[in-house]
């Protein structure tokens, strides 16, 4: 069975990086040494892996990185860091624009 992986790095200038791919290890070790210098990682090394999630599904991973990728920084350390309540707080709308908004 193949598996494929969504992960999170965080980069040495607090951006973080979302990926997928079928193969983790040779990824990390791909972007840390800066193989390919259009990667959006290449200048902001080094790196740490802060979040990876296994899929056996390739249709489910891609869902899941198109997802997160979309979230903001707070949300994806919320979820590297298993945060949850936090996770859900900011998964929330608070836009005024948005039917259940209920200013107090």
């Amino acid at each position: 069975m193949k598996f494929y992986y969504v992960y999170i790095l965080e980069c040495t200038d607090g951006y973080l990086y979302t990926g997928i791919t079928n193969n983790l290890e040779r990824r990390i070790v791909e972007h840390k040494k800066g193989l390919n210098k259009n990667c959006y990682t290449y200048k902001r090394r080094p790196l740490n892996l802060i979040f990876q999630q296994e899929f056996n599904d390739v249709i489910q991973a891609i869902y899941f990185e198109k997802k997160i990728k979309k979230w903001s920084g707070k949300k994806k350390l919320a979820l590297a860091n298993d945060d949850y309540d936090l996770l859900q707080i900011l998964s929330k709308c608070r836009n005024f624009t948005h039917s259940k908004f209920k200013p107090e």
